[in-house]
């Protein structure tokens, strides 16, 4: 009885493996398809603007936690 489990597991184990190989082979690379679809020039302008808004997102988020910190002084 063990050994019939332990022959199911194995054999579970290895149909993952096989389908998580078989997946990764299959789905392309997102990324690099949209990297290979833009110029030099192109990229660096996104990815500069990708930078512009993460760093305006978390300052915003910055600004509303110190304003919240202040106001619930002053309620309190």
């Amino acid at each position: 009885m063990v050994n019939a489990h332990f022959s199911f597991s194995k054999f579970c184990i290895c149909q993952n493996m096989a389908l998580t190989k078989f997946s990764k082979a299959n789905l392309p690379n997102l990324r690099r398809l949209f990297v290979e679809a833009r110029t030099d020039a192109e990229e660096s302008a996104y990815s500069r603007n990708a930078f512009y808004n993460i760093v305006l997102f978390m300052s915003s988020v910055a600004v509303f936690s110190l304003v919240a910190q202040r106001m619930n002084k002053t309620l309190v």
